[in-house]
This record gives structure tokens, C-alpha cells and sequence, in this order.
């Protein structure tokens, strides 16, 4: 199985001297291709800078990152904007919608700004599944916070990108609502071969992946497979980590 995203020794650091902070210390890993992989860790443990990094919104101080076969590191700032616009989809804690348009516009826009058409029967497959049909004429204030996320992941899988980034997509969800996001994050991957790396302070919302990533104090702390909430929180005891459960 072909990797999706890997870093190698990627470093973070903001401010200088005895105000530099290292949010991110030496991270090396491998996310495969077509999983589910979660980021999970405290505030503070560096989920969140890895998530800006690795979708190239922020330069690393050191080290690498590849997506595809996108080196980051080396790219410009025009290949970066075509990489996120091509090969990323976001999804984020605030949905990041336009008000004014209606579903359908938004769910198309990233292709309409890249100047591509989208595939017919692929759009209508991911508004099927996400169950977006009786959604596409609304606006988002006239959406619940789960259909808004819905319209936000059906945007996120469009352009079939080469990895989707989800920076905790249930933070501004209630728990049953949160329930169905996730899972189809997991419809996502199973159905349409995506890949998700999602960014999680949850412990519950983590254990819907299909391998767990623990960060602490900006480094890779340990990794938990087919992970379970019980499965995770022994991982983190043993590293004496605290987090929530929601």
C-alpha cells in the first residue's frame, strides 16, 4: 500500500532564542493510502500545527513533507496553491461556508476556482451518499450544523483529492451529531478509497479511525491500531497524558 502523506523529521519552530517555542519536534511518519488515520493529542501537543503544516498553510522550519508526490518543503508558493486547491480537501471545526451561496455553489466552488468541471455522476454519487439531495438550493443558515458539515465534507471530496485533512470537524458539533459526521468520514474511506487524517482532542472521535497517532509536546508518542476508546486511553496513560471524552 502506497503512502498518501509522509513527513520526515518535520520541525516547527515559532520566535527565537529564549522565546522559541518547538511545537513540532522530529515528526516522522507514514499515513497510508485509502485510511483513516487520526491525530490525537492535548491541547497544546502539536495536532494542530501538524495539520497547518502538512496542508502547506504554514512552512516547516525543518524537515520534509510529501504529499502524492508533492515535496512541500521545495515547493513554491504557486505549487502550493495548486496543491491545495488539487490534492487536499479541508474540512474544519467551523464548516467555512459562504453565506450567501447555496449548497451546490459551495460544494463546487473549490473546482469552479480551479477552473474545473466537475464530474457529473461523481457529484451525484457523494450528494446521494452524504444525503445532500434535498440540501443543494439552501443557504447555511437555513442548515443544521451537521448538514452544514455534510455540505463541507461532500466539498472536501469533489476534486478527489490525494488526502482529505480534518481539523477537529466535530468541535463544533453535539455528540450524536458528531456520531454521524464521523461516520461518514469512515464512508469516506471505505466507499470511495479516500484518505482522512483527522486532528482529534478527542478520545471517542479518534477510535473511528482505523489507526490512532498519539502527539505530545510536538513529537509522535505512540500509535494505536483499529483503536478503541479503552485501547486508546490505556496508550495514554502509559504515556501520562491526559485528554477528553466527549
Amino acid at each position: 500500500m502506497s503512502d498518501a502523506l509522509r513527513t520526515s523529521h518535520l520541525t516547527k519552530v515559532y520566535g527565537a532564542g529564549d522565546l522559541a517555542v518547538r511545537a513540532l519536534d522530529d515528526v516522522t511518519l507514514s499515513l497510508p493510502s485509502g485510511r483513516f488515520t487520526s491525530i490525537m493529542g492535548s491541547s497544546g501537543s502539536g495536532k494542530s500545527t501538524f495539520m497547518h503544516v502538512v496542508a502547506g498553510l504554514e512552512r516547516a522550519t525543518s524537515g520534509t513533507v510529501v504529499i502524492g508526490d508533492l515535496d512541500l518543503s521545495s515547493a513554491g508558493d504557486d505549487a502550493l496553491t495548486r496543491m491545495r486547491r488539487d490534492h487536499v480537501g479541508f474540512i474544519f471545526p467551523s464548516f467555512n461556508l459562504l453565506p450567501n451561496y447555496s449548497v451546490r455553489q459551495n460544494v463546487l466552488l473549490p473546482l469552479r476556482l480551479g477552473r474545473r468541471r466537475p464530474e457529473g455522476p461523481w457529484f451525484e454519487r457523494i450528494v446521494e451518499t452524504l444525503g445532500l439531495g434535498g440540501l443543494l438550493a439552501k443557504t447555511p443558515e437555513q442548515l443544521s450544523g451537521g448538514q452544514q458539515q455534510r455540505a463541507a465534507i461532500a466539498r472536501a471530496l469533489l476534486g478527489r483529492p490525494e488526502v482529505i485533512l480534518a481539523d477537529e470537524p466535530t468541535g463544533s458539533l453535539d455528540s450524536a451529531t458528531s456520531t454521524e459526521v464521523l461516520e461518514l468520514l469512515r464512508i469516506c474511506v471505505r466507499e470511495f478509497g479516500q484518505t482522512v487524517v483527522m486532528a482529534s482532542h478527542d478520545v471517542a472521535a479518534a477510535a473511528f479511525a482505523e489507526q490512532t497517532v498519539l502527539l505530545s509536546d510536538g513529537r509522535v508518542a505512540g500509535k494505536v491500531s483499529n483503536p478503541t476508546t479503552r485501547s486508546i486511553l490505556t496508550a495514554l496513560e502509559a504515556l501520562d497524558v491526559r485528554v477528553g471524552i466527549e
